[in-house]
């Protein structure tokens, strides 16, 4: 009530509010998977989103899940974050250097930990790959509830291992061992978990970050036989043909400038022609699975999507769909012992049932290097096959049909969250920020969110790159790549086709100055004479086997010690009797 008389107060301004955050990181999907960037899988949700937001067409990540999930989640250069590399690929000479722990370093924060000090409810479901053991899993970084696998992956269809690295599938609830249902499907399992957590609080009762941390599409290639047989017949014109059409549509979507030249198929690519017919049937099945476990992941995300609309959530959250890397070009079905360790753990592969229950389906280098067209090769290489992967951000404050073309990479993912979020500034102590927040680039696509001048570098295992401007270099390690640096135009050139370092050797040295200094600057340790990331995961799966068969080695010469003692002592009853 206001006396007669007496000065009219203004208005209070209603402090702004603060969105609801659902970051979905999906697992080695390639820059054109999802239908709004061209691909061949229905994702309707995922494009929906798109169109109600901004694409990112030169956003880029790492090679590899594990720094990429560090940057992404942290804003901080993995070797800073303290995951430089992941420990399947970790060779003896690194392990335990500063940056190679292989888990989150004290100081380093998490956009959980960032936003619970803002008043957010924080949860995560789905894969972790960023430490083990007591303190490193979620719930020792900042969320309050989490369902969690603490491994590079796992079967979609029950809790057990896709590899011999693992001896099972380590899945935790909130830090604690959880057992995992008889029966799911994980994208389901995930999705179902984070409405279970949403559901725990009334809606608008606290803003929350909600991540989902999809096993799709990481080996084991699985998927629900109703969402694959939708595809039936779509790849039967092989993978020099996919790539093709994937470059001839990015050029339609301007995610490719219509005269840029594109690799062909690696020269060690297996013809489609030279396979026999049933061979043919089987890997064209493998992507009929591999688009099939897109749309069911899709699926879930509108359930989710769903559900926040029934809280009446869904206006006021921002939304962030990315991928970890490029894809998975591996083969572990046809890899030496593989054969007696799928029998061992009910794996199969055959056409009948490929992606189903018990089945271990993969794409393989063939696919792999088709689908991450319009760049060159695959996951863990620095070539943007590996690291140019999609971006989506859709939320209030966002315009619709928005595209962003300019140069934007994993660390800059958390900063633009804490700034949407209106976060207070990190405590004292706490390790900086290497990413640079989006908004501007959001707001205005010619407000570029790195300068020109201002050198972006990477580094997983060898596997390296630079950017500033338009320009990148580059260098792929064995057993792809041969370790020389390139240096490519990528607004000329963004497919990598024309090497320029001999053409513009002032420009390659002060990158490769600029790349040295990143070096030094993050703490990138050497590797040794002759490394070989696959030739290291062989090595270091068979010394985990090992390790995992040395109790019962331990049972078994015990039993053996004590038959002998035993028999000793009775021989010895019997003298004495």
């Amino acid at each position: 009530m206001t006396l007669p008389g007496a000065p009219v107060a203004a208005p209070i301004a209603a402090a702004p509010k603060r969105p609801n955050v659902v970051l979905i990181l999906v697992d080695d999907a390639a820059l054109m998977d999802f239908g709004a960037f061209g691909g061949e899988a229905r994702t309707p949700n995922i494009d929906r989103l798109a169109a109600r937001g901004a694409m990112f067409t030169g956003y880029h990540t790492s090679p590899l899940c594990s720094p990429s999930r560090a940057m992404l989640l942290t804003g901080v250069d993995n070797h800073r974050a303290g995951v430089a590399t992941i420990e399947e690929v970790l060779p003896a000479s690194q392990r335990g250097k500063p940056g190679y722990g292989l888990h989150l370093e004290p100081g380093v924060l998490t956009v959980a930990d960032r936003l619970k000090q803002a008043g957010y409810r924080t949860l995560m479901a789905g894969k972790w790959h960023l430490g083990h053991g007591e303190g490193q899993l979620p719930n020792g970084h900042g969320f309050d509830r989490s369902l969690a696998l603490d491994a590079s992956g796992a079967d979609n269809w029950a809790a057990k291992p896709y590899m011999p690295y693992y001896a099972d599938a380590p899945w935790f609830e909130d830090g604690v061992r959880a057992r995992m249902p008889a029966n799911y499907y994980s994208s389901d399992l995930l999705v179902d978990r984070m409405i279970r957590y949403l559901d725990e609080k009334p809606a608008g009762a606290q803003p929350f970050l909600a991540y989902l941390a999809f096993q799709a599409v990481h080996i084991p290639v699985q998927a629900p036989r109703q969402f694959s047989d939708h595809y039936r017949g779509r790849f039967d014109g092989g993978w020099a043909e996919l790539r093709r059409q994937r470059a001839e549509r990015a050029r339609e979507l301007g995610i490719l400038p219509p005269g840029a030249p594109v690799q062909d198929m690696p020269q060690l690519a297996k013809a489609w022609e030279s396979l026999s017919e049933a061979d043919r049937r089987t890997y064209a099945r493998s992507m009929e699975v591999y688009s099939g476990m897109l749309e069911a992941m899709d699926a879930s995300i509108g359930r989710l999507i769903r559900r926040l609309g029934e809280r009446g959530e869904l206006e006021n959250t921002l939304f962030v769909v990315t991928s970890d890397n490029g894809p998975e070009p591996s083969d572990p079905v046809h890899a030496p012992g593989m054969g007696l360790w799928m029998a061992q753990h009910g794996y199969v592969r055959n056409l009948q049932t490929l992606g189903e229950r018990g089945s271990l389906n993969y794409i393989g280098p063939e696919w792999a290097a088709a689908i991450s067209s319009p760049g060159g090769l695959y996951k863990f290489y620095t070539s943007e096959g590996g690291i140019h992967v999609p971006l989506i951000m859709s939320g209030p404050g966002i315009a619709p049909a928005t595209r962003v073309t300019s140069a934007t990479f994993v660390t800059d993912v958390t900063p633009t969250i804490l700034d949407f979020a209106s976060a207070p500034p990190a405590p004292a102590k706490t390790v900086s920020l290497d990413g640079r927040s989006l908004r501007p680039a959001l707001a205005d696509n010619a407000a570029t969110a790195h300068p020109d001048d201002e050198a972006v570098g990477m580094e997983v295992s060898g596997n390296a790159a630079l950017f500033r401007g338009a320009w990148k270099i580059v260098r792929n390690m064995a057993p792809v790549g041969d370790g020389r640096w390139r240096l490519f135009n990528m607004e000329a050139d963004p497919g990598e086709t024309r090497d320029l370092s001999g053409d513009q050797p002032a420009v390659f040295k002060s990158m490769l100055a600029d790349y040295a200094a990143y070096e030094r600057r993050v703490g990138v340790q050497p590797l040794p004479e002759g490394y070989n990331s696959m030739k290291q995961v062989a090595v270091n799966a068979i010394q985990r086997q090992l390790g995992f068969a040395l109790p019962a080695f331990g049972a078994i010469i015990a039993g053996l010690v004590a038959l002998v003692a035993g028999g000793n002592w009775l021989r010895r009853r019997k003298r004495a009797a």
